[in-house]
């Protein structure tokens, strides 16, 4: 699960892969569709957060896959009082700033250096595996 927080406007998605792309700086990336509704968001943002979801949090993901209006994203859904871009109750936490973006057909994948990294309360972690949820 994706954030990010620019220009008063937060958004987030359900993201399909977080890449660790180095150890020595600690960089990760994603790719976002240019038609998504966090790129606009992302874009303008110097730094982003990923909740890695627990096995509990299915309901969160799906959630965030859907295309919803920014007011309908975060009804209803719980954040950490520290950030708002962070899940409560997720299985861990990582912030990481932009240091490099490619526009890559119709997405841009963004590079970002790990900033901050937190382990959430022990729990099985929820991957999309072969069109499906599973816990791990």
């Amino acid at each position: 699960m994706d954030t990010a927080e620019a220009d008063g406007l937060r958004g987030g998605m359900t993201v399909s892969s977080l890449i660790c792309l180095s150890l020595e700086a600690h960089l990760v990336g994603i790719s976002i569709a240019l038609s998504a509704s966090l790129h606009r968001v992302l874009d303008a943002s110097r730094d982003w957060a990923v909740s890695i979801l627990s096995g509990e949090q299915e309901h969160l993901a799906r959630h965030f896959a859907q295309s919803l209006q920014p007011g309908e994203l975060w009804r209803d859904v719980d954040v950490r009082t520290d950030d708002p871009r962070l899940l409560s109750g997720a299985a861990g936490w990582l912030v990481a700033r932009t240091v490099d973006r490619f526009r890559t057909g119709d997405h841009t994948f963004f590079v970002g250096e790990v900033v901050a990294c937190e382990q959430g309360p022990p729990s099985d972690s929820l991957a999309y595996v072969h069109h499906g949820f599973i816990t791990c």
